[in-house]
């Protein structure tokens, strides 16, 4: 159903990233991927990013919005909670899901090169899983972006893939995306730096095939 609210939501925006379009197996696909992992992921990743009652959160690349929903439980009824995605039928999911659990969160169509919001507006951004979509330059205009729409102090946890060691870890991350081996989720750990996030720290999650970087945007 078209949203007054957002009237340019019907329309894919021009992007060098990937755009995931197949919403309706989205949830599943992701599933079968983690090897039903996927809940604990996500957990992990919202308490990583350690947000507060009445936060102002974004998440980047939200999909189908299931992080984005357990960053709203987070933040609480006074936090204002935005999930961006260059596909229109991944917003259109994520807001069934949202209506369906009650819960106010807008999520938009949007580019992370040209992100729809003005400058310090959020306390902490999540992305998940999306950066390995981006070619290079477009991860470094990307974070720009971040970088601009972050508070003060404000943070950004980024959980993607790690370079595939072991033979299972090839095949599992051949599953996600190709040419898995050269996507590395601590590669955008330089690009932070050059751009001037601080207090950079880098990781794997409980599954590890998964990291994260994040890095906070200066006082």
């Amino acid at each position: 159903m078209h949203d007054p609210k957002h009237p340019h939501d019907h329309a894919v925006p021009e992007t060098q990233g990937r755009t995931i379009r197949w919403a309706g197996h989205y949830d599943l696909v992701v599933k079968l991927l983690t090897l039903g992992r996927e809940k604990t992921l996500r957990g992990e990743t919202i308490r990583q990013a350690a947000i507060r009652p009445g936060a102002a959160v974004l998440d980047v690349g939200c999909g189908t919005g299931t992080l984005t929903l357990l960053a709203k439980a987070t933040a609480g009824q006074a936090g204002q909670v935005y999930g961006i995605d260059a596909a229109p039928e991944m917003i259109a999911a994520a807001r069934q899901k949202a209506a369906q659990q009650g819960l106010s969160i807008d999520f938009q169509t949007g580019l992370i090169e040209a992100l729809p919001f003005a400058d310090a507006t959020f306390d902490v951004v999540l992305s998940s899983l999306m950066f390995h979509h981006l070619p290079p330059e477009l991860k470094q205009r990307g974070l720009a972006e971040i970088y601009r729409v972050l508070k003060p102090r404000g943070r950004l946890v980024i959980v993607d893939m790690l370079r595939p060691v072991t033979l299972m870890q090839h095949f599992t991350l051949a599953t996600f995306v190709h040419h898995a081996a050269s996507h590395d989720v601590y590669d955008l750990l330089p690009l932070m730096e050059q751009i001037g996030f601080e207090d950079r720290q880098s990781g794997t999650m409980s599954w590890r095939v998964l990291g994260f970087a994040q890095g906070s945007r200066p006082q």
